[in-house]
């Protein structure tokens, strides 16, 4: 036993690959000069750090100590430069390191009567959210993205008279495994709905929805948008509640379903790819924690 333990490692140890004093120089030197890249693209942008973010014509956004504010243009520049097509924003707020960041795009749709409110069945829309995965799907396969499934609910459909606030997550499972949460809110105004997007880890959701509602409480409206401005004679949405939970799933895919699932890959180099719900922060972390750990082990000598 012992000895065909030996042979065992003695052949394991063909598995590992070696590396020169100059590969893993070099390695070091290219993964510095991507983190640089990186660094020197976000300083790029105009972020805004203090008072309130302007989203455009709609509304405003205060932004806490600690956090950043990128404008429509600047956040559509961000998410393309992660892979994703371009689309339109009216900004996002970020924590200082990118660790987890919430989107914000208005659908000018109308006003959406909330008369709907108590009738929000979950197991409805849940199998109204899961028959459209196989739709959804056969365009992000066209794509060249991983297919998500909507497996359940991790926070079932609740609508907010005070603050006509209406929210929800959905649990996603990619084909590969991966599990996340997408944690959606649509914020009722007299033209339309801001549709806010947290992006984030989904084990930190938790530990991060109380103050991703603090920031909530910061988005305003401008005078005349706000939902208890409506007017008789305003246009109205052609749907109600329902539809902005079931309808949503249909309407992110068209857009390539780019906040879903929590799938953050590394391809060709230094373009990462948003497919989901990501928090790009942890995942550079991550990747160069990794990477360096990696070159560490590989650049000590056999003992």
């Amino acid at each position: 036993m012992k000895n065909k333990t030996l042979a065992l490692l003695a052949s394991s140890l063909f598995l590992f690959p070696f590396y020169s004093i100059a590969q893993v120089d070099q390695a070091a030197e290219d993964a510095t000069a991507q983190q640089i890249e990186f660094e020197n693209f976000l300083a790029s942008l105009d972020w805004q750090d203090s008072g309130q973010g302007e989203l455009e014509d709609w509304a405003t956004i205060d932004i806490p100590a600690g956090f950043r504010f990128l404008n429509g243009v600047d956040t559509d520049t961000l998410l393309q430069a992660f892979g994703n097509l371009p689309d339109t924003y009216q900004g996002m707020i970020s924590v200082s390191d990118l660790d987890w960041f919430v989107l914000f795009q208005f659908e000018d749709s109308g006003y959406v009567r909330d008369d709907e409110k108590d009738e929000l069945d979950a197991e409805k829309l849940l199998a109204a959210l899961q028959s459209g995965d196989e739709q959804s799907n056969q365009y992000r396969r066209q794509q060249g993205i991983e297919p998500l499934y909507t497996e359940g609910w991790a926070i079932e459909p609740r609508y907010n008279d005070f603050t006509n606030n209406l929210e929800w997550g959905i649990i996603l499972r990619s084909e590969s495994g991966g599990r996340s949460v997408n944690y959606k809110t649509k914020l009722l105004g007299r033209d339309g709905v801001m549709n806010v997007t947290l992006v984030c880890d989904p084990t930190a959701l938790d530990s991060i929805l109380p103050t991703y509602q603090d920031i909530l409480a910061g988005h305003n409206y401008k005078p005349g948008k706000s939902y208890a401005e409506y007017r008789d004679g305003d246009k109205v949405a052609t749907y109600g509640l329902t539809a902005l939970i079931a309808g949503g799933a249909l309407y992110g895919a068209a857009k390539l379903g780019i906040l879903g699932n929590l799938v953050l890959f590394l391809k060709k180099g230094f373009k990462f790819i948003i497919i989901g719900l990501v928090a790009i922060g942890v995942a550079l972390k991550k990747f160069f924690a990794g990477l360096a750990g990696r070159q560490k082990i590989e650049s000590t000598p056999d003992s």
